[in-house]
C-alpha cells in the first residue's frame, strides 16, 4: 500500500522532510504538527502517526532556528490536550459501541483490550504515563471516556500528560538532535527512539500472554 510506505519512510526521515516543509511554509508548518499530532491522541482509528519522533524531529529543527522552540511547546501541548479531550468524549458517548466493532484496516480491538488492562491496573494516573507510550496513547483517553472518569479528574491527568510528554520530547531533540553523531546517524536514532517507546507496551502485552497461559493451564 502506497499511503503506508508513504508513512514510514516519512517518519524515518522525519528531519529532512520536517526541514523541507519548514523550508518551503513556513510558519505553517506548525498547523500541520498541530493536526498530527491532534490526530495522533484524539481518534482511536489513527495510532500509527508519528508522536514520540515528530516531537524530537521538531526539537532538532527547532534548534537550528528554523523553528521557534517555545512556541512550538505551547501549540503541540495544546494539541496533545485537544486531541485527549476530544478523544474522552468520543470514548464517553459511543465508546461501547466501538467494543462490539470487528477488526479492520483502521481499528483493532486488540488495541482497546490492552489500553483496558493497561488501565485497570495503573487507574487514572494511566492518562500520564500513557503520553509516552505509542497506541495505549491513543486509546487511553477513549477507555477514560468509556469508564465514566470525572472529566474534571481527566482533565487534570490530561494537562499533566501533555505539559511532561511535549517538552521532553521537543528538547531531546533539540539538544541531542544536532550533535553531530545523532545527526549523521537520524534515522536510526529515530527507530531506536519508536524500539524504545514501544517497550512498556510490548512488556505488558508479555505479561497478558503469560497470564492467560497460566489461566488456561489452571483450568
Amino acid at each position: 500500500m502506497e499511503w503506508l510506505e508513504y508513512l514510514i519512510h516519512f517518519v524515518l526521515h522525519l528531519d529532512k522532510h520536517l526541514y523541507e516543509l519548514v523550508t518551503t511554509y513556513g510558519i505553517w508548518v506548525h498547523v500541520l504538527l498541530f493536526l498530527i499530532v491532534f490526530a495522533e491522541t484524539g481518534f482511536v482509528a489513527t495510532p500509527f502517526l508519528p508522536g514520540d519522533s515528530l516531537l524530537f524531529a521538531a526539537g532538532a529543527i527547532a534548534a537550528t532556528g528554523a523553528l521557534h522552540v517555545y512556541a512550538l511547546i505551547a501549540i503541540l501541548a495544546v494539541a496533545a490536550i485537544l486531541g485527549d479531550t476530544v478523544n474522552y468524549w468520543i470514548g464517553y458517548y459511543i465508546g461501547p459501541k466501538i467494543f462490539k466493532k470487528q477488526k479492520s484496516l483502521f481499528f483493532n480491538p486488540e488495541y482497546l483490550e490492552r489500553t483496558y488492562r493497561f488501565f485497570e491496573k495503573h487507574g487514572g494516573k494511566t492518562i500520564v504515563i500513557a503520553r509516552f507510550i505509542p497506541i495505549i496513547r491513543t486509546f487511553a483517553p477513549f477507555i477514560a471516556g468509556i469508564g465514566r472518569m470525572s472529566y474534571l479528574r481527566f482533565a487534570l491527568y490530561n494537562i499533566l500528560g501533555a505539559v511532561f510528554w511535549v517538552p521532553v520530547f521537543i528538547y531531546a531533540g533539540y539538544f541531542l538532535g544536532n550533535i553531530h553523531f545523532i545527526k549523521q546517524h537520524f534515522s536510526l536514532m529515530i527507530i531506536a527512539l519508536i524500539v524504545v517507546s514501544l517497550i512498556p507496551a510490548v512488556l505488558e502485552y508479555l505479561r497478558h500472554r503469560q497470564a492467560k497461559k497460566e489461566e488456561i493451564a489452571n483450568n
